[in-house]
């Protein structure tokens, strides 16, 4: 049996005790804006992934953060993009 990694792949943070959604829901919007800003994360640091950032959101605060930021800005990119 084989899973979609893309459908699994959803980052949630627990603020307050609820459950909040970092990124879209849609597996492939998630993918575009994660794509959008991927390559400008990873270079920021060599010693950092943008899929580093994302499996810390699991367990840190601040990297939640960090990342519903960096989607957020993914998301504007996106719109801007769509938009010209």
């Amino acid at each position: 049996m084989t899973t979609d990694n893309k459908a699994t792949d959803r980052r949630v943070m627990y603020a307050n005790g609820l459950r909040q959604s970092i990124g879209p829901e849609d597996a492939d919007i998630r993918a575009r804006h994660e794509a959008a800003v991927r390559d400008e994360y990873d270079a920021c640091d060599d010693h950092d992934t943008f899929e580093s950032l994302k499996l810390r959101a699991q367990f840190s605060k601040e990297d939640q953060g960090f990342l519903r930021d960096w989607l957020r800005t993914a998301e504007a990119r996106v719109k801007a993009f769509e938009r010209s």
